[in-house]
Formats: C-alpha cells, structure tokens, sequence
C-alpha cells in the first residue's frame, strides 16, 4: 500500500507543477486596441472559445457577427455577451459548415447586408465524428474544419478588401503530427490522422492566402490555441472519468485558449508577418509539415477545385 501511496503523491506534485508551467506560459493578449466602428464575424462564436473571442471584441465596441448551426443557441449566446458587455451590437446568422450551399447563403448574407467586414475568424471546427459523408459527397470533418472555412474566406475577400482586415484561422498543435497527403483528404482514415490533416490544411491554407493577398489590404494568420478544456470527453467510465479530472487541471480554459486568436486579430504592427503562425500570443516557426510552399499551393488547388470556387 505505501508504495501506490507514494506513486499518487508524487503524480500530484507532478501534475501541480505541470499546471504552474502552463498557467506560467500561457499567452494573453493585452491590447487596448478599440474596435469601435469595426464589424467581426465568428464562426462557432457560440460557446468555447469562439464565444470567448466574440465577447472580447464585444467589450471592444465592436459590431459582432456570431455564425453557428443551431438558432437557440445562437441567441442565448447573444444575449449573454450583450448582457456581459453592454454592447447591443451583437448579431447571428446561421450556418451549417457541413454544406456548402450554407456557407454560399451566409457569405450573400454578409455582402448584402455589410458595407465592410474587417476581422474573420475561422473558429468553428469538429473532431472525432466518424466516418460521415456530407450532403457535398466530403468527409464531414474535412469539410467543416478546412472546405468550407477556405470558401467562406474567399466569398468574402472583396468585401475585406474594402478595409484594413484580419482572417484568422484557427488551427491547432495536431497539425505537427500530419503529412499532408491530398489523396486522404476525403477518405476515413481515424479521427486523429483526418483531424490533424484538417488543422494542418488550416496552416498551409493561410501561408497561400497570405501570399495571393500580397498587396491588399488583408492580412492573415493561422494560430493554435493551446490545448483547451472541450466536452469531446462524454463516456461516465472509469478512463472517461480519470480523463475529464486530468482536462479540468491541466488544459486552458476557453477564455485562455482565445487569447491568440484575439491577439492575431488586434494587436498593432502585425501585418509584415501576414502568413505566420502564432501560439501563446507570439509568432512561432512552422511545424515541419507545414513549411512547403509548394504543398500549401497543391493544397489551395484542392480547394479550389472542391468547392467549385471557379
């Protein structure tokens, strides 16, 4: 008995000092930039850190977009940023990333309905979903985590170009693990290798987009949020339980994830590094899977060709 004792004792320092470390290095993002004037759109800005990204622009007096699938929760979340920041410019509009015809129908909505649109954040993203095809003949989770963010973006580049903007697409660290291989893409593979494919189309989506924008007046950046508390977790087992106590002491919270998404999408004197990616609110070197240029063209043909952009 005394030497488990000893075992839990000392994975409790452990995991102590891990918590310090991250909370120690987590990045915040401590702009004073007002977005008063200023109109956001946020995918997935419903909950998690998509919420917390909206409710921070919010606070900055801009006029926020939040666009997710599900009405109800769209104006409950609405009606608590409103309430939390006193800002009565808060808007939804419904989307469904797993069709591209929605995604069509928002981007109309947007160009109609706004005379500029200055920051995008790609936030809305899925994981381990299984092997579903979507309505547009797509894996449902490539479709929703890089198609259909890459032709929303592309819908609404006029409309960006008519002011300074920021797109910020929201990747993650799974990216690293990922070879990028386009004939994987819309196949089913497991949900770690077809989730870490996806992020890292994210990655190499913005360094293509960085440079086709080259001259205009939008810039863009791909981040990692950190590894953020989430509700993937939802089995009452023992491992589901021993997993969820680790999530709560060792992962961000969702208003810790947001930071560098927030960061990439105020903070002053960013533009030369249009492309980059960025954790922890600081610029970081690429993954090794995400530093060919070539690949991240391929990847934009892809795309292009998959969402009949031409």
């Amino acid at each position: 008995m005394g030497i488990y004792l000893t075992i839990v004792f000392y994975s409790a320092i452990a995991l102590v000092i891990l918590k310090l470390y991250i909370k120690l290095t987590t990045g915040w993002c401590y702009s004073q930039v007002c977005l008063k004037g200023k109109t956001v759109l946020v995918t997935g800005g419903n909950s998690g850190i998509g919420y917390e990204t909206a409710a921070d622009f919010a606070k900055r007096g801009a006029n926020v977009i939040i666009a997710c699938r599900n009405k109800d929760r769209a104006e409950a979340a609405c009606e608590k940023i409103k309430k939390e920041t006193h800002n009565q410019d808060i808007h939804y509009k419904l989307v469904d990333l797993s069709s591209f015809a929605s995604v069509r129908k928002l981007a109309e909505e947007i160009n109609q309905t706004e005379d500029h649109l200055d920051i995008l954040v790609n936030n809305a993203g899925v994981y381990n979903v299984g092997n579903q095809l979507t309505e547009d003949g797509q894996q449902l989770l490539i479709q929703t985590n890089h198609y259909s963010p890459f032709l929303l973006t592309n819908l609404l580049l006029d409309l960006m170009k008519k002011s300074k903007s920021r797109i910020v697409n929201v990747s993650s660290l799974a990216g690293m693990a990922a070879k990028m291989d386009l004939e994987k893409l819309n196949k089913y593979n497991n949900f770690f290798t077809d989730y870490a494919l996806s992020k890292l189309c994210n990655i190499m989506f913005t360094i293509e987009l960085a440079s086709r924008l080259k001259g205009t007046s939008v810039t863009t950046y791909s981040v990692h949020p950190g590894t953020v508390k989430t509700e993937i977790i939802r089995d009452s087992g023992l491992v589901a339980i021993v997993s969820r106590s680790i999530i709560r002491t060792l992962f961000k919270n969702a208003t810790e994830g947001a930071q560098t998404s927030i960061y990439c999408a105020v903070q002053n004197d960013l533009e030369p590094f249009s492309g980059e990616h960025f954790e922890d609110c600081h610029m970081v070197e690429r993954y090794k899977s995400a530093q060919d240029v070539w690949i991240a063209k391929s990847v934009w043909a892809k795309s292009e060709n998959v969402v009949q952009l031409r």
